[in-house]
């Protein structure tokens, strides 16, 4: 008899032989800002947010083309989400915030990625979701780009 898990693995393609999809933001990401890389973890990418607003603000997104947890097996989707647990780790301890949100939506752009989101109880939209109001992006140096990273980078172990 079948399990669900076996039906999952059985219909979903193996996770690195899902190529590019033309168009994808999230596709070329890896390429397109190369200056906020962190790290480059087996199933995923690690970059900062450009806009850093909310210190830490970090993207975690897979390598390969994915649009659902269900679409993966059982060990890839551990391993992603365990890679997101990492990077969550990592900003916890850099940043000491009263909270990480784990955002994963994909109906703007279908890519597998989450919005790791340090948020403070003295920021300027907590409790509310990041989106819930506009605000001015707040841009780095590139030597605050670079320190930040490097600091999340130690955090993560030296990735």
């Amino acid at each position: 008899m079948k399990t669900s898990n076996d039906l999952i693995r059985s219909e979903t393609p193996a996770y690195y032989a899902t190529p590019p999809v033309a168009g994808c933001s999230m596709c070329t990401k890896w390429q397109d800002d190369r200056e906020l890389r962190i790290a480059e973890l087996e199933y995923c990418y690690v970059l900062l947010n450009r806009d850093q607003f909310f210190p830490g603000y970090a993207f975690v997104f897979t390598k390969a083309h994915v649009t659902e947890l269900f679409h993966l097996d059982v060990t890839t989707r551990q391993g992603i989400i365990e890679e997101v647990n990492s990077v969550a780790a990592a900003l916890a301890k850099v940043f000491t915030p009263t909270k990480i949100n784990y955002e994963l939506l994909g109906n703007m752009v279908p890519h597998m990625h989450w919005h790791l989101v340090p948020r403070f109880s003295d920021d300027p939209l907590w409790p509310k979701p990041i989106w819930s109001e506009a605000h001015a992006e707040k841009l780095l140096s590139p030597q605050g780009y670079s320190g930040r990273i490097e600091s999340i980078r130690a955090a993560l172990g030296g990735v």
